[in-house]
């Protein structure tokens, strides 16, 4: 048998989440009255409030996650290998390339970080986006639910009146007889 806490259930608890939600919910419910949109553009905000280290990290992350860099890091490890190989006699870093893999070491050192920050960034950019999709999507179904109720109203103020004009009918044709 699962054990159920208590206070899961306790009635102050229970008042206290959903006076939460209310205050989390208040602004549909104003945009609702007002006929106003919730939809925003997340991205333009959130950027407009990062810093020069938090877009440069960004950016970095964007050129080391790309096809131009692993090319261009390829090319540039290829020919760095090449000069000092066939230049032996005068080669800066010869065959086991250790100046190479200390280099190597260090951008993967330095490279980690920069994108786990830029990671970091983009998943408070999605969650953000997702508490505004929510919002969005609460309000049309408020708004569906609203004109189901309309369409509803006028469904049955149309089969009064029908059922209205169908008793005029038979009133007519029993007056007829």
């Amino acid at each position: 048998m699962p054990i159920i806490k208590k206070e899961l259930y306790d009635k102050d608890h229970l008042t206290q989440i959903l006076e939460n939600e209310k205050e989390e919910l208040a602004d549909i419910f104003e945009a609702i009255k007002t006929r106003e949109t919730l939809a925003e553009n997340v991205n333009d905000s959130y950027d407009e409030n990062s810093n020069f280290a938090q877009r440069l990290a960004d950016k970095i992350a964007d050129f080391g996650g790309s096809r131009s860099f692993i090319i261009i890091f390829v090319l540039f490890l290829a020919t760095r290998m090449l000069v000092n190989s066939y230049f032996g006699d005068v080669a800066f870093d010869p065959f086991p390339f250790i100046l190479l893999n200390l280099f190597l070491s260090s951008i993967a050192a330095l490279q980690a970080p920069v994108i786990m920050m830029s990671q970091k960034r983009q998943e408070t950019r999605d969650r953000l986006r997702a508490e505004n999709d929510y919002k969005v999507n609460l309000k049309a179904e408020v708004e569906i639910r609203s004109l189901h109720d309309k369409l509803d109203h006028l469904l049955m103020k149309k089969r009064d009146h029908l059922i209205e004009i169908q008793q005029i009918q038979l009133e007519i044709l029993e007056k007829r007889k």
